[in-house]
């Protein structure tokens, strides 16, 4: 049976753009003094406006509001200095394995620039969207696909609309960004960028089953969803020509 539709008004839309801006945020840039000042005072992750809905999604907010709080209101400045460590290690240098690109985790190499940051791109450019260099920064990294969700979804008015977010959560960010959250913590030295990691992808499953609510359709399964997807395999067909005996005669 297919749940009962909810209705994304104007203030819904508006909420769920603004918590993905502010993911986006935390996931651009290093955390500065100022930035954590500004978290403790909106009692983040209390003022997100996509409330989880799930045991495990509750677990990760309160995570990130355990961390937040365990730091002094003023942290010291090597608390800062760690932190900046993680983030190049988990943003920049892909140290950890834990890249934010999404053609890295897909593809069967983990080679970048990939299938995912093309389709990204078409998505993007369909919403009259473009990354601002995508040599710094490609359509499939996680800032820019969180920037797209505040995008379409602030924009939502139909339930066209809503099932073509629903498809780019789908067949992008939904297919990898557990194993992102999952190396981060496995591997990060910070509690903060681990729940951070967690909590985003908790946000995002909250989205996709808010997404199904108002539709009144059920979520695909993953299975179902990488089926889909899956590249069909080819046939291994010898060509005729290189047949013994079916060349022409001299």
């Amino acid at each position: 049976m297919s749940p009962s539709p909810l209705s994304l008004g104007d203030e819904y839309r508006a909420a769920i753009a603004d918590d993905a801006r502010s993911l986006a945020a935390l996931h651009d840039r290093e955390l500065t003094p100022q930035l954590f000042s500004a978290l403790r005072e909106a009692c983040f992750p209390e003022c997100l406006g996509l409330m989880p809905a799930t045991v495990s999604t509750t677990a990760a907010w309160r995570a990130m509001r355990y961390t937040l709080s365990l730091q002094a209101a003023q942290p010291h400045a090597r608390w800062f200095d760690n932190l900046a460590a993680d983030y190049a290690a988990i943003y920049l240098t892909n140290a950890y394995g834990a890249s934010p690109l999404e053609s890295v985790w897909l593809h069967d190499e983990h080679l970048t620039c990939q299938e995912a940051m093309f389709e990204l791109r078409e998505i993007y450019a369909a919403a009259g969207l473009a990354a601002a260099n995508w040599r710094k920064r490609s359509e499939d990294h996680l800032v820019l696909q969180l920037l797209y969700i505040a995008h379409a979804s602030h924009r939502a008015e139909t339930s066209d609309d809503w099932r073509a977010l629903a498809s780019m959560l789908d067949e992008h960010l939904l297919r990898w960004i557990d194993g992102f959250a999952s190396r981060v913590v496995a591997r990060s030295g910070s509690d903060f960028y681990s729940s951070l990691a967690v909590l985003t992808a908790a946000w995002l499953d909250t989205l996709r089953t808010l997404i199904a609510s108002h539709l009144g359709e059920s979520r695909p399964a993953s299975e179902a969803i990488e089926s889909r997807l899956k590249p069909r395999v080819r046939e291994n067909v010898v060509p005729l020509s290189f047949m013994p005996g079916l060349g022409p005669t001299l």
